[in-house]
């Protein structure tokens, strides 16, 4: 099967679907969209993602969009090796984990909600802008840290890296590309040093992605 991932070196919806794709071992073509220079909301993107939103995974049976649905898609397809745990109440924690970061502190703080606070008056840049970002990331990391505590062994979820993995990673790049540091939250600064280890996760790091500036 033939994928095509279309991404932003440091969006984290699509971050979040490059570790998938590594832990499962699949192989990927990688397109880079200017998220912020406004080329998803045209066309030929907005045929795939009607939204103009990153990423979208096109397949042979065509694409797919919202990342949490593509991982989902990839675990349903391709189920070796697992991103979610066997037992139910075990993979209802590693999503509940998974959607703090994907329903509740990234919506709040991407790009579409940036720039209507910045039309609002909160500039970027501003003092303003980064409380309204460490506020939003802290109230799910406080959420987080103790889930994490109790169920973590290595990695969010366990010992393996998981669905609940896929999200918090680039969701802990984006907290300390804000100046937000991890002091206050032990487990997920273990599980982020740990997977900083791990071959997937460092082969999905925004840095590491063909569209990334040159240094």
């Amino acid at each position: 099967m033939a994928l095509t991932l279309y991404s932003m070196w440091r969006a984290t919806a699509p971050y979040r679907v490059r570790i998938g794709l590594n832990l499962k071992g699949l192989s990927y073509d990688y397109v880079g969209v200017d998220l912020v220079g406004g080329e998803a909301r045209r066309a030929p993107y907005v045929a795939l993602n009607g939204q103009g939103l990153l990423p979208a995974l096109v397949t042979d049976e065509g694409p797919l969009t919202q990342s949490l649905a593509i991982l989902e898609w990839l675990e349903e397809t391709h189920p070796a090796p697992p991103l979610l745990p066997a037992e139910p109440r075990a993979r209802a924690r590693a999503r509940a984990m998974a959607e703090i970061v994907a329903c509740d502190i990234h919506p709040l703080n991407n790009l579409r909600v940036l720039q209507a606070l910045n039309a609002r008056g909160v500039r970027f840049g501003s003092e303003e802008q980064t409380s309204w970002i460490h506020a939003w990331i802290s109230a799910g990391f406080d959420a987080l840290e103790p889930m994490i505590a109790d169920g973590g062994a290595g990695f969010a979820a366990g010992e393996a890296p998981g669905l609940a993995d896929c999200c918090l990673i680039p969701q802990v790049f984006s907290a300390e590309r804000y100046g937000l540091g991890l002091a206050a939250w032990p487990a997920i600064r273990a599980v982020a040093a740990h997977a900083a280890a791990h071959p997937a996760f460092a082969a999905a790091h925004p840095d590491r992605q063909p569209d990334a500036p040159k240094s």
